[in-house]
């Protein structure tokens, strides 16, 4: 008689990986070049995958999704011991590490989306403000683009910021 656990440890084909994990066979193909995911080949020289695999897999999709580049889910999953499948711990710990990450892209994202129509950082389509944004278009100093919705490129002229009308206050402008 066969026990209801019987072929559940066995070894996954490539399709079966694909199927139950939502992927196509070559996002699999992709990962395992990316060093995400691993497989073997059999006597027959085709792959087979741990069941294990179907939590890396969705731990990548997981965490791709909220927008983690594969770069850093590729760093997360080489620094678990022995490169084994995350457990619930291990997630918690890749998330809250790529929490601080998230946060910054949303209020990067949200500044965006408060500035999307008004101006863009390079005065380009609105001369009539960045005068009072980028006087004498002292950014361009700090090299190309529109350096007012890159924190990271901004700088005195970017922590006043505009009032609701686009403009620095009068005490702003006073202090220049």
């Amino acid at each position: 008689m066969k026990s209801s656990l019987e072929g559940f440890a066995r070894e996954l084909t490539v399709g079966e990986v694909a199927t139950r994990s939502g992927v196509t066979v070559s996002a699999l193909h992709f990962y395992e070049a990316e060093g995400l995911i691993h497989s073997w080949r059999n006597s027959g020289n085709q792959r087979r995958y741990a069941r294990e695999v179907l939590r890396r897999i969705a731990v990548i999709r997981v965490a791709q999704r909220t927008g983690i580049s594969l770069a850093s889910i590729r760093e997360a999953m080489h620094r678990l011991p022995n490169g084994r499948t995350p457990t619930a711990d291990d997630w918690a710990k890749l998330s809250a590490d790529w929490r601080a990450d998230l946060n910054d892209r949303i209020d990067r994202l949200t500044r965006l989306r408060d500035q999307l129509d008004g101006c863009i950082g390079c005065g380009c389509l609105s001369m009539g403000v960045c005068p009072l944004r980028n006087p004498w278009d002292k950014l361009a100093e700090q090299g190309p683009g529109p350096r007012l919705l890159d924190p990271a490129g901004c700088s005195d002229a970017c922590e006043e910021g505009p009032t609701h009308e686009g403009t620095r206050s009068t005490r702003s402008r006073a202090n220049k």
